[in-house]
């Protein structure tokens, strides 16, 4: 994120940050670098899918996947569409979540 859009939301390199918007949140680690520009936020994929328990709305990982749209480029190919979408980011207040990636899965 750009300095002075961390600045505007009180925001400083390194802080925990809840991103959002209407299809859902992430957690992620902030960092503050004046080569972004203002106005965008960028969000590396690759943070396994860690859903809340209580809403599958809300990766505690940091997946961006929960942000986009789910939709292909077009009938013909099935690509995926750019992963680009409209987010607010805000500071996350607490302890994070555990995670459930790190743990090896329940087996019978």
């Amino acid at each position: 994120m750009h300095p002075a859009d961390a600045a505007a939301r009180d925001l400083r390199d390194g802080d925990i940050v809840r991103i959002f918007n209407d299809r859902g949140a992430c957690l992620a680690g902030l960092a503050v670098d004046d080569a972004l520009r203002p106005g965008v936020a960028q969000l590396s994929t690759g943070a396994w899918y860690d859903p809340d328990p209580a809403d599958p709305g809300f990766c505690r990982h940091g997946n961006p996947n929960v942000l986009t749209a789910d939709r292909p480029s077009s009938t013909l190919s099935q690509g995926c569409t750019g992963q680009l979408t409209l987010v607010e980011v805000e500071p996350y207040h607490g302890t994070p979540p555990e995670l459930a990636v790190t743990r090896p899965p329940a087996t019978a």
